[in-house]
């Protein structure tokens, strides 16, 4: 199983989420990566946690101000990122020129869905991952294999028909070992989570729960 962390723009300390990210990592054998804000990203990337950009822009070298590009986030130290989540929503067209850049840089590419139909869409462009995430349920205390397994599995059929080499994850309201237990028994590969790490009093301590589902 893969865990993903997401730190959006929550006010945690980024680098103290990503050494105890590391440990737990480190101590585990789970693969363990942290997705900070664009300007913590070499911050977060020198504790040698895995780590991943939020976000990269459709865009070339150029005059583009304002856009993260996808070098530059990989000279920050970043090897993946997250493209399309429910906050920061992309076009078809840019969700595929984001995905050309990502590949340009060698980052690997995890693109997010609300359902399976958006699933098999993004599952077409050729991403690395696609994570299925219901906007109503993200930021929640009710885990998204809980409250509707129904999306995940439909999920991980909907991109094995399109292309079997496409992992899937799912996210929202995942915070706990049982949650990503249930994940793995519907067929997800990994998980994203945020608030149950960022917001918590003690993230080594979430992270080691979290983790206590691999089996």
């Amino acid at each position: 199983m893969f865990v993903l962390v997401n730190l959006k723009a929550y006010p945690c300390d980024p680098v103290a989420v990503a050494e105890a990210a590391h440990a737990v990592a480190e101590e585990s054998g789970v693969r363990i990566a942290v997705a900070p804000q664009a300007a913590h990203v070499e911050r977060v990337a020198e504790t040698g946690v895995e780590t991943w950009a939020q976000h990269v822009a459709p865009v070339d070298h150029g005059s583009h101000t304002g856009h993260a590009l996808a070098e530059a986030v990989v000279d920050a130290g970043a090897t993946g990122t997250l493209l399309n989540h429910s906050e920061r929503r992309l076009k078809l067209a840019d969700i595929d020129g984001a995905l050309a850049a990502a590949d340009r840089a060698g980052l690997e590419t995890v693109v997010c869905a609300n359902n399976p139909g958006q699933v098999s869409a993004a599952a077409s462009l050729g991403p690395d991952a696609v994570a299925v995430e219901p906007p109503e349920l993200i930021g929640g205390d009710v885990s998204v294999a809980t409250a509707d397994p129904d999306v995940v599995e439909g999920a991980v059929a909907a991109a094995d028909a399109v292309d079997p080499d496409v992992a899937v994850y799912c996210g929202a309201g995942v915070s706990t070992g049982d949650d990503l237990a249930a994940a793995a028994d519907l067929g997800a590969e990994g998980v994203l989570l945020a608030s149950g790490v960022a917001k918590a009093a003690d993230p080594r301590a979430a992270l080691a729960d979290l983790v206590s589902g691999v089996r």
